[in-house]
């Protein structure tokens, strides 16, 4: 779309009546500022000309049927946790924000589904329904930030996706409201529906581009049972990497996780939280493999045939974390890991590459090569059982910041890129967001030109989220 119609005293007003007047920001230059940029980095910030806070559907089709008779565009913004820019309101606008829309409507052990508003904390729902014996599975690494609305937005991943799937395989049902203001509803509690096209799957990922998410029905199962934890030093690289295909088939069960974790970054997270690893010095990278069983026994059996295999491929030793103490301990470093380079570097982006677990290998040397070749340090962490790397290039100090930028972008659009070659895609969990929409047309540009047409048909007038995807 074109930048759209800026937001009008009369238009500010209007909103007022619908939402209330202390659910809408305007005018104040403060208090607008931290609706201007997520989680992708202190380069990308854009304010919105008014924030607006609906409670209800009803408001968010009031809304939006506002936005589009006026043309305004509007950016629609969970807990702003994203880190490819999608909360980020290019064209200005109206930021809608679902922060109040918090609620846990309905846990039904029947069903096996929660029914939940966008805003609800990713972490605040797994904890409700462990209360009952019940299981979110379709939870990313920023649990305790993120919001479902978001995670639904850009189909997040996580640590689990390898036993549990991305939020998508989690997703039964969504209210939407379109463009327009109408609502949909999509799905429901049922697990199956064979019933035309799938147009819950269409909207999961849409990162806010189709249509905004005020209810969400998502699948629960019975807790797991008993965790262990394993932490697993390499002296190689390489070994660890190649080791990912192995353990994942010689365990007596499919891990629910299997994280990755290369010298650099462990050196930079031990040193923000003040922690060490066993065997630190002589370690050039780290699996963190998570277990599940029914009973002790059986977890025991799990978790000594999958280290048995580790040792079998060049781990220096495995460490078994089977209290919740320990795991929290080995967890900690692996959950900090962006907020330790920060530290380092507060200007740090990071990338979001996937590829089949097969062309780990090749993927990691790609992104030393690029390392190498830009005279930078690049930290590598993710999710090894499903491809999912995080390369972040640190800036060095003697590059200035508006330098960088430009040479930051270029690195992670090569290591993306090089990704696709091997037969990967630019986001695993992170979704495009405005940060990767280049790349992603140079990857897949027939795929862009259909999503282009599926967008025209639901906001013909462009109001969702402008600037994002393509």
């Amino acid at each position: 779309m074109t930048r759209g119609r800026s937001v009008s005293r009369a238009t500010v007003e209007e909103l007022r009546s619908i939402v209330g007047e202390r659910n809408v920001l305007a005018g104040d230059a403060a208090q607008l500022e931290p609706y201007g940029r997520d989680e992708s980095g202190a380069f990308f910030s854009n304010p919105p000309e008014v924030v607006v806070k609906p409670g209800t559907t009803e408001e968010v089709s009031a809304v939006l049927r506002l936005a589009s008779r006026e043309r305004i565009p509007v950016t629609p913004r969970g807990a702003g946790s994203g880190l490819a820019g999608g909360a980020v309101p290019l064209f200005g606008g109206i930021v809608l924000s679902l922060e109040r829309m918090n609620r846990i409507l309905e846990i039904d052990p029947v069903n096996l589904v929660a029914v939940v508003e966008p805003g609800v904390v990713t972490n605040d729902l797994c904890r409700a329904v462990a209360e009952i014996g019940l299981f979110y599975a379709g939870y990313p690494m920023s649990v305790e930030s993120s919001s479902i609305g978001g995670n639904v937005a850009c189909n997040a991943g996580g640590a689990k996706v390898v036993k549990y799937g991305s939020t998508a395989a989690h997703v039964l049902g969504l209210e939407v409201v379109l463009a327009s203001g109408e609502v949909v509803r999509l799905g429901g509690k049922r697990k199956k529906d064979s019933s035309g096209y799938n147009l819950l799957r269409l909207l999961v990922g849409s990162e806010g581009t189709l249509g905004i998410f005020t209810q969400v029905i998502l699948n629960l199962m019975p807790a797991p049972g008993r965790v262990a934890d394993l932490l697993v030093p390499f002296s190689r690289l390489e070994d660890a990497i190649y080791a990912v295909p192995k353990l994942v088939v010689a365990g007596k069960a499919l891990p629910v996780a299997v994280e990755f974790i290369d010298r650099l970054s462990v050196k930079y997270c031990s040193s923000y939280t003040n922690s060490t690893l066993p065997r630190q010095a002589e370690a050039d990278a780290y699996l963190i493999v998570q277990l599940e069983a029914r009973t002790r026994d059986g977890l025991q059996d799990v978790y000594e045939a999958t280290g048995t295999t580790c040792l079998e491929n060049g781990a220096l030793d495995v460490f078994v974390a089977d209290n919740r103490f320990a795991s929290e301990k080995i967890w900690n470093l692996r959950r900090n890991w962006l907020e330790a380079l920060k530290a380092v570097d507060p200007l740090v982006c990071t990338g979001d590459v996937v590829v089949p677990v097969s062309e780990i290998p090749r993927m990691m040397q790609k992104i030393t090569e690029v390392a190498k070749k830009n005279g930078v340090e690049i930290p590598c962490a993710g999710h090894a059982a499903d491809g999912n790397i995080h390369p972040a290039p640190l800036r060095p100090n003697d590059v200035p910041p508006a330098e960088w930028k430009a040479r930051m972008e270029e690195i992670l659009e090569t290591i993306a890129l090089a990704a696709t070659a091997l037969g990967g895609a630019v986001s695993g969990e992170h979704g495009i967001g405005f940060l990767k929409k280049k790349i992603l047309a140079k990857s897949k540009p027939r795929d862009v030109e259909i999503m282009q047409a599926v967008k025209s048909c639901l906001d013909p007038h462009g109001i969702l989220n402008p600037g994002k995807l393509f």
